[in-house]
């Protein structure tokens, strides 16, 4: 059988590093355009129950958040694919991202391995690991909608990733004390501060004005 190749990297800046770069030239290559770690989501991953949620999240249209984040991957969810190769970053917001793609592959009861890579912040290769999607369904529901720690042994980067997004919202955080104690600087300025100590969570500067704006307006 022909082998057809699917990569799937984490958003469309690391697509478009990796475009530039030519790097998979030869490959199909699609983006998972997605913060699977912040907001509501669906235990059905890409129902119509969960594109309405997550569209929610994102305060989108559900044909502005087709066009985001289901048109890019299109080779996925079409299944034309039978061997996958997930291009992501050790942070928070990648883990969770991966754990939702793992999570489907095992809700299609999809039989093959899939090979990891995580990469560093100029996004180039620096380990290498071979998943099995099965279990991972039940592990999304427990994380993502039941907010519980699994008991399942995972790779250490996941259970890293899924440590933190269980308490990075909680009000003893550290992030969430951070926002807390720089109450008085403009939204800009933490920001800055917050991208910049505190890489491991991944988040981007949207979640994170949410974030401050959530806090503050709690405070009033």
């Amino acid at each position: 059988m022909k082998t057809n190749m699917l990569h799937i990297v984490n958003g469309q800046v690391m697509y478009n590093i990796f475009q530039e770069r030519g790097f998979l030239k030869d490959e199909t290559i699609v983006s998972f355009n997605e913060a699977m770690c912040y907001g509501k989501t669906s235990s059905s991953i890409f129902s119509l129950e969960f594109l309405k949620t997550r569209s929610e999240v994102h305060n989108v249209s559900l044909d502005q958040y087709k066009n985001i984040t289901l048109k890019s991957i299109q080779p996925l969810l079409n299944k034309k694919f039978n061997s996958l190769t997930l291009w992501f970053d050790y942070d928070m917001f990648c883990q969770i991202n991966i754990l939702t793609i793992l999570a489907w592959l095992d809700q299609i009861d999809y039989q093959n391995k899939v090979t990891l890579v995580l990469v560093d912040d100029e996004f180039k290769p620096i380990e290498k690991q071979t998943l099995h999607p099965k279990g991972y369904k039940e592990i999304y529901n427990q994380v993502l909608i039941e907010k519980q720690t699994p008991g399942t042994i995972l790779p250490h980067s996941l259970q890293r990733g899924i440590q933190l997004y269980l308490q990075y919202l909680n009000h003893d955080s550290e992030l969430m004390k951070y926002i807390h104690e720089h109450q008085d600087l403009p939204e800009e300025e933490l920001v800055v501060l917050l991208l910049n100590n505190f890489k491991e969570y991944g988040i981007g500067d949207t979640q994170y004005i949410e974030l401050i704006r959530e806090n503050r307006s709690g405070e009033n």
